[in-house]
Order: structure tokens, then sequence, then C-alpha cells
């Protein structure tokens, strides 16, 4: 799977980044919910989303209450902004930078990020760690279209339709159950990271078949491959 992949597809917060390493993930989701109260609006979580302490899930409980709306485009904007924020103290995925520099020697420009990440978000993080040229402009991320958030395969699509690549030519890293439904969905093989015991069980309950808890077995395979 990994070794014949000529293009790969990377999840960001988690297979890149921690994201909200130091700008917590919850408090960021509790911020949401006061930003809309603070305008008379009240967001219902159902026990999954209040669980999972994700600000995606704020966000996609307003676009079912408010599909296309001027409230979901001003709540998407401030979740950006929040995103952007934690870049600064977001925490690089051992091994997640050699491996990137070295499958983009071996591929080439055969590199996307697929996320329900802002791709701003994302884009500003690769700058930073000196990344943004094994990915650019391959970059699909989240749009005010709440219903194309993973596990809807759009970003994926996106990604190969950019890339001129076929699913079975590619291979998605992610981290989540919801990459992993995308992935199906796209007919792209998947390949789970999981950097604890829970999210590890979490991907198998899942369906994944091959799951990693450290990058570094991943980039001993590519470089053994470039190496061949």
């Amino acid at each position: 799977m990994i070794t014949a992949a000529e293009y790969v597809l990377f999840d960001f917060d988690g297979p890149i980044c921690r994201l909200f390493a130091g700008h917590q993930a919850h408090e960021v989701a509790d911020s949401l919910v006061d930003w809309l109260e603070e305008r008379g609006r009240h967001v219902l979580l159902t026990k999954e989303e209040l669980a999972s302490d994700d600000p995606h899930a704020v966000l996609r409980a307003v676009g079912r209450i408010s599909p296309g709306s001027e409230l979901v485009e001003a709540l998407e904007e401030e979740l950006t902004r929040e995103e952007l924020q934690a870049t600064v103290t977001a925490r690089p995925t051992p091994w997640a930078d050699p491996l990137i520099r070295t499958w983009r020697a071996v591929l080439g420009g055969r590199l996307a990020i697929t996320t329900n990440n802002s791709p701003q978000v994302a884009r500003q993080y690769l700058a930073g760690r000196g990344l943004a040229e094994c990915f650019l402009p391959h970059v699909y991320g989240r749009t005010t279209d709440l219903s194309l958030l993973k596990p809807d395969p759009d970003c994926l699509n996106r990604a190969l339709a950019g890339l001129g690549a076929r699913p079975d030519q590619a291979l998605m890293i992610g981290d989540t159950p919801s990459d992993l439904y995308a992935a199906q969905r796209a007919d792209v093989p998947f390949l789970g990271y999981a950097r604890d015991e829970w999210r590890r069980e979490r991907l198998r309950a899942a369906g994944a078949e091959v799951v990693v808890d450290d990058l570094e077995q991943v980039l001993d395979l590519v470089r053994s491959t470039s190496r061949a």
C-alpha cells in the first residue's frame, strides 16, 4: 500500500501536526458556543458532539440548523481565526516533516492536504515549517458548505482532480474515522495514524485495516523504496 502509492493525501491536524496542542480544542469549541450565545443563538449538540470536544462539532451543528446562512459563514470565519492562532503553538507530529520531505523527493509534486481545517491555516503552518513547496498548490480544506466536510469525500475528490490522479494510485493518511470513511467513499486506500491506544481502537472499530502509531515506520519504508 505505502510503497505502491504514486500520490499521497495527508489529513492535516493529526498526521502532520497537533494543531491544538497549546490552543486547546475544547477551549476553542467552548469559545464558539460563547460566540453564538453572545449573538442570541443557541446550538444543540448531540451527545457524540459534546463528548468529542471538537470545534467542528459546533460548526456542523450550526450548519444543520442554518445551512448556507450568513451565520455559518461568520462562524466559519471565527473558527478560522482560532485555528490561525493555534498554528503558533501547534506541535509537529513526530517524523512527519522528514516523511513529507522524503516523499516529496521520491514522488515530486504529488502530495496534497485534504482537511476539514481551513486551507489558509494549513498553508500558514506549512510555510512556518518550510514545507509549503512540498504541497502547494494542492491544499484542499474546509469551505462554507459544511455538508462537504469529511466524511464527505469532497476534499479528496478535489485533490485527485487537481493532481490528475486516479483513486487507486493514491493513499490517504488520516487519524479519524471520518478520514477513513471519506477515503472509502473516494475509493482511495487508507493508512491510519494513531498516536495513542484510544485513537488506534477507534480507527480499528471503524474498519481501518492498517494503522500505525509511529510515522517513522512509514518513513523507513519510503526510504527503502527510494534506495531500491
